[in-house]
């Protein structure tokens, strides 16, 4: 099959690339792009490990094709913070110790911020309900949870300026 030509926006900065239809595009992200905070946990998009944003929503990039950006504005967790400035989510996780062996967290805070995002200050319930697609085995959520919580008595999520 012949390739495809796609536009998109990629964490704030438009991306113009010729992508193989069948192409996954957690493999786009993480072998063609090199932003490996994507992760590849279970290839069959029941993990979260592989989340990303689409348009504001939690997308399992696993079982998404690449052609399917095309037009499309991407977050990654690349785009939701840097070592200088982080993100309250970032922060949070990192202050009540959510963060263990690492590897769900990218999927986690994504899906986070979607929740923050249309949803400033949910309740514990509606943060566990909409992280429910992401698999942690080392914290028990509970950790998790407080942090996404703390961000929320803040005021929600927004990103700093």
């Amino acid at each position: 099959m012949s390739k495809r030509m796609i536009k998109f926006v990629l964490n704030g900065k438009p991306i113009e690339l010729e992508v193989e239809p069948e192409l996954l595009f957690v493999d786009l992200l993480r072998e063609r792009l090199g932003l490996t905070g994507t992760k590849v946990g279970c290839g069959e998009g029941d993990c979260g490990a592989c989340t990303v944003l689409v348009d504001g929503k939690n997308v399992n990039s696993c079982l998404m094709l690449a052609v399917k950006a095309d037009g499309h504005d991407i977050v990654t967790v690349e785009g939701l913070g840097d070592y200088d400035k982080l993100h309250p989510l970032q922060e949070a996780f990192i202050a009540e110790g959510a963060v263990q062996c690492g590897f769900c967290t990218p999927g986690m805070l994504l899906s986070a911020k979607s929740l923050l995002d249309v949803n400033p200050h949910p309740k514990r319930e509606e943060i566990s309900r909409h992280i429910s697609g992401n698999l942690c085995r080392c914290t028990g959520y509970t950790k998790i949870v407080n942090a996404i919580e703390k961000v929320a008595c803040q005021g929600g999520g927004e990103d700093r300026e």
